[in-house]
């Protein structure tokens, strides 16, 4: 049990409310615990040049912290990103991307906006989890205007972030329990229980293949919620 009387494997409490943006194709505030990201999907045919040829689309994405997302004020960042914010959108855009038909998309440029509200902690997967929402509001939209025919999304991708805390793996870290951390993971999953990506790094010590196993298998146990949270939003977002 922890400090919130979560168990182990328990996620925080999830909510997303949809289409909170009157101009962008798709939008979204993703809820997990106190962490609140704004997500918003914009749909150009302006594809990148070295794209142009190939007839297909291409997802990409953008992350940041607004100054007074935590308990101290943070500078703007401008055009020259620090390296965890480059990290955190390529991270973002290698998850979404991965679960969109870019050949099926056609020659339309889609831009995740990552704007984080407030941190307490799993800012990044909270970003994955939004911006999937808001990027299949913004085909649900193209979908309905007659522009595809059907929507271009391989597969349902969440993200949970998963750490050891005091020897025990724990998903969905709140920010006391990230700042305590052993190890961080960050996991992408798809619907299917298929892994997208698995991002670890130890804070101190190496971790054993037991502790890997430990925190898949709470990331995996966690994840349905999320799932669960995108679909309702993607039905009442319509």
């Amino acid at each position: 049990m922890r400090k919130d009387g979560r168990q182990l494997h328990e996620p925080r409490n999830l909510a997303c409310e949809t289409q909170i943006n009157r101009y962008a194709e798709g939008s979204c505030i993703f809820e997990m615990g106190h962490t609140r990201v704004h997500c918003t999907a914009s749909v150009s045919e302006d594809l990148p040049r070295w794209r142009k040829e190939s007839g297909s689309g291409w997802v990409t994405a953008e992350y940041r912290m607004l100054p007074r997302a935590t308990d101290t004020r943070s500078r703007r960042e401008g055009d020259k990103l620090k390296g965890r914010t480059a990290e955190i959108q390529r991270l973002i855009g290698r998850a979404l991307r991965a679960s969109v038909d870019l050949e099926a998309l056609g020659p339309r440029l889609v831009t995740i906006d990552c704007d984080v509200l407030q941190a307490d902690g799993g800012t990044r997967t909270a970003s994955v989890n939004g911006g999937f929402v808001a990027m299949c509001l913004a085909f649900q939209g193209l979908v309905a205007a007659g522009k595809l025919s059907q929507l271009p999304v391989r597969h349902h991708v969440a993200a949970m972030s998963v750490g050891i805390v005091d020897g025990q793996a724990m998903a969905d870290l709140a920010y006391e329990e990230d700042f305590a951390a052993e190890v961080d993971l960050n996991l992408v999953m798809t619907k299917s229980g298929a892994w997208v990506e698995i991002q670890g790094t130890a804070e101190g010590e190496p971790f054993s293949p037991e502790q890997l196993e430990a925190m898949l298998s709470a990331g995996s146990a966690s994840l349905p919620a999320v799932i669960a949270a995108q679909e309702n939003a993607l039905e009442t977002g319509k």
